[in-house]
């Protein structure tokens, strides 16, 4: 059976190299690496956002607007031929994703703004488009990160640690070559995300308590959008 999608609670924290390495060591102890990663335990994540003229999602995120959505298609590793159509929830602090498989061809369509002959083969599909015309959301940005994520059982816990946070401009060419620019601050910056349910165990909640690493809101979006 599917899982459905659910709300849960997701803190961000922005750390330097040396924080991920001590973080990282102590966490590994308790936690299992993600089983989708490679050799490395780490995978790539390609994701192309959605906005309007207006910059709404842009807005509503710098603004820290309580209830607010994003679109994005997002593909993993380079394969292009794997793609998945997101749309991400935020509810007074609590976050939800909602997923549909989404085709190559119809991405193509949408990334070159064709989106007349597309049918919606799903409810998400059916909303993106449906807002394309209404909303006149569109493709704005590809971001682009490496991604180490570690799981564990109770509470349904994942920490991430994301990395080497590269943006490319809007082009019709963002399933292709790209020519990635750095979106980070400063050299070595990663975003460490915690998500879980209903609870966060006090063995992961002691581990990331570090001294100087404070939970800040952050948006990967928000920051390759400082570029155009």
């Amino acid at each position: 059976m599917e899982k459905q999608p659910r709300y849960r609670h997701e803190l961000k924290y922005s750390i330097g190299y040396s924080d991920f390495l001590a973080l990282r060591s102590r966490l590994s102890l308790v936690m299992k690496s993600d089983p989708h990663t490679d050799t490395s335990g780490r995978y790539a994540i390609h994701s192309i956002y959605f906005d309007n003229c207006d910059d709404k999602a842009l807005r509503e995120k710098v603004n820290g607007i309580s209830q607010r959505e994003k679109f994005r298609i997002r593909y993993y590793n380079d394969d292009i031929r794997s793609l998945t159509l997101e749309k991400k929830i935020k509810h007074h602090g609590l976050c939800m994703k909602c997923a549909e498989r989404i085709s190559y061809d119809d991405c193509r369509r949408i990334l070159s703004g064709d989106i007349s002959g597309i049918e919606g083969r799903g409810a998400l599909l059916s909303e993106l488009l449906s807002k394309m015309q209404t909303q006149l959301l569109n493709p704005r940005v590809l971001v682009s990160y490496e991604r180490e994520p570690y799981i564990y059982g109770p509470g349904n816990v994942r920490v991430t640690f994301d990395m080497n946070v590269r943006t490319t401009m809007f082009s019709q060419e963002l399933l292709g070559n790209r020519n990635d620019i750095s979106a980070c601050d400063y050299p070595g910056e990663m975003i460490m995300e915690v998500k879980y349910d209903d609870f966060l165990p006090g063995i992961i909640s002691d581990i990331i308590q570090t001294d100087g690493i404070r939970q800040q809101a952050f948006s990967k979006y928000g920051a390759c959008r400082r570029y155009g």
